[in-house]
């Protein structure tokens, strides 16, 4: 009982930078049918309630794709598709205003749950609908008529904005109205993008049937950018909704929405795990790279002592006091990963061609990254004038040696790092030629 309660307090605390960080930001949340037929859409319903009970502005947008089917099927009408476009006439048009309205009503009573010993008790969510997208006809593609097959002409993004501000769920659908009153069958994933960049959301997460954006040989891709993700909307490989969503993720991306995340309906949790774990479960797509190198900074201080300070504690690295580090902070550079600081190096010039690389450190969820590589090489970039590059390391000899390094005595060091050597730590020393 200890231990868990000790795991749970950890865990707590873990996500706690996340909670302060999402408070007040724009979500944008996007489902088709499948996801709301599915055994967890009840757990899906409490994960939501958790995220607007965390102060999260939420925008829901649901589609209802097997449901139309199953309207369809017991009408006896055919299901026909142009261009990926359902052709819609009048018929077809009853179908998916009944399927859609049956969808809209299922969702809402998820979130009206409240009974005791659940998630959702004493929650008090308002869930909001209304016309706040205006559909145009698609018209006539390839010689062929899509009748009440529209796309999203127009987002009444103040009057979201509005309800958001309100703390009220904004449920919305995969149809919309003209000006001239006619009701228009829209494309869920379309929709979601509008949406997303209407309001400028922080986050768009679609909902799929698959883990994530996948590669040829199956293997998940955590992080890309909208460029690199765009050469796989062509992909053979991908399941009928990422071929569907991955475009409006890149081109979401690229109109300004900060994060596009990619992830599994059929594993429970997966959206709590995207959102509040540093690694994710799917595929996160944003505009420029999640990781940045620089220089660090005095506002940094806080971050690296954070950092270093259990490698300090185990006696990998050598204390640094803060004053230290904020007299020494401009021989740092550091590594950032999705705005969080997750490695260090420094540079100490010692004159005459001879430098050292000192406070090496990555954090241990990310030391499998090649983060402390890039570093060095930063360090080694930095270092102008440098002949002769040394480290003093007690724990790394072997991963310096595979980069370049060679084992010396301490006699190898200049006059000045010789005398401050300590004696009783006896770090190995290193140097590399540049």
């Amino acid at each position: 009982m200890t231990d868990n309660l000790s795991e749970f307090v950890s865990w707590f605390r873990l996500v706690t930078p996340y909670i302060n960080a999402f408070r007040g930001k724009t979500f944008v949340l996007a489902f088709g049918g499948k996801a709301i037929a599915g055994p967890l859409a009840k757990t899906l319903a409490y994960d939501v309630n958790l995220l607007a009970s965390l102060g999260i502005r939420l925008a829901l947008v649901h589609g209802a794709r097997p449901q139309i089917e199953e309207e369809l099927r017991e009408k006896g009408l055919q299901s026909r598709y142009h261009r990926g476009y359902r052709i819609t006439d009048a018929e077809t048009l009853d179908c998916v205003l009944d399927a859609v309205g049956s969808v809209y009503l299922e969702i809402e009573a998820l979130l009206s749950q409240g009974l005791p010993n659940t998630p959702m008790a004493n929650s008090h969510i308002r869930v909001i609908g209304g016309n706040f997208i205006t559909a145009r006809p698609l018209g006539v593609l390839d010689g062929i008529d899509l009748q009440y097959g529209g796309s999203v002409r127009k987002v009444d993004s103040e009057g979201l904005k509005a309800q958001l501000s309100l703390g009220n769920i904004v449920l919305l659908s995969c149809q919309g109205s003209s000006p001239t009153g006619e009701i228009f069958n829209l494309q869920m994933e379309e929709v979601a993008e509008a949406v997303a960049v209407a309001v400028k959301a922080d986050k768009l997460v679609f909902l799929t049937d698959s883990q994530g954006l996948a590669d040829e040989k199956g293997e998940l891709l955590h992080e890309l950018t909208a460029d690199s993700a765009a050469p796989f909307r062509d992909a053979d490989w991908l399941s009928s909704d990422m071929k569907r969503y991955l475009p409006c993720a890149v081109r979401a991306s690229r109109s300004g929405v900060g994060r596009v995340h990619l992830i599994g309906y059929e594993q429970d949790g997966a959206l709590l795990q995207e959102l509040f774990t540093r690694e994710g479960v799917g595929t996160v797509i944003s505009r420029e790279s999640l990781e940045r190198i620089r220089e660090a900074r005095a506002d940094d201080i806080g971050a690296l002592i954070a950092l270093i300070e259990p490698l300090e504690e185990d006696g990998t690295l050598v204390h640094r006091p803060r004053e230290v580090l904020e007299r020494e902070i401009e021989k740092f550079s550091i590594i950032e990963h999705d705005g969080m600081v997750v490695g260090c190096a420094a540079l100490y010039d010692y004159g005459e061609g001879v430098a050292e690389l000192a406070c090496l450190a990555v954090h241990p969820a990310h030391r499998e990254w090649g983060y402390g590589e890039q570093l060095m090489r930063r360090i080694e970039a930095r270092a102008a004038g440098v002949r002769q590059l040394f480290v003093l390391t007690t724990r790394t000899v072997h991963w310096f040696i595979e980069r370049g390094f060679r084992l010396e005595s301490v006699e190898a060091l200049p006059d000045q790092k010789r005398q401050m050597y300590n004696l009783q730590r006896r770090s190995k020393v290193l140097v590399k030629s540049l």
